[in-house]
């Protein structure tokens, strides 16, 4: 009897399909692990970077630069982990 809990799509995937499926859902739970650890560093650096925003003169402000581009890769390595594991309904605990 076929397994429910799979997408209609993956149930008479081939071991090859199997393996390059594994290998994509692991490369979502990294980018998800990486949107993480951006997500923190970016919360650590905030405090520099608001100090860095009222104190720097001009558009010399490498901090506030620095903490946009940690967002910003938080977001994108979020999106590419959702996207790259979707279908998934196990949890991976590396």
């Amino acid at each position: 009897m076929a397994n429910t809990l799979l997408p209609i799509e993956e149930r008479n995937l081939s071991p090859d399909e199997v393996e390059q499926l594994d290998r994509r859902r692991r490369r979502g739970q990294t980018c998800l692990t990486l949107s993480w650890q951006c997500l923190i560093v970016a919360l650590l650096v905030l405090c520099w970077a608001g100090q860095d925003w009222t104190l720097s003169p001009g558009w010399d402000k490498p901090m506030v630069y620095w903490d946009a581009l940690l967002f910003l890769g938080c977001i994108v390595f979020a999106v590419m982990g959702i996207r790259y594991r979707r279908g998934s309904t196990e949890f991976f605990s590396y």
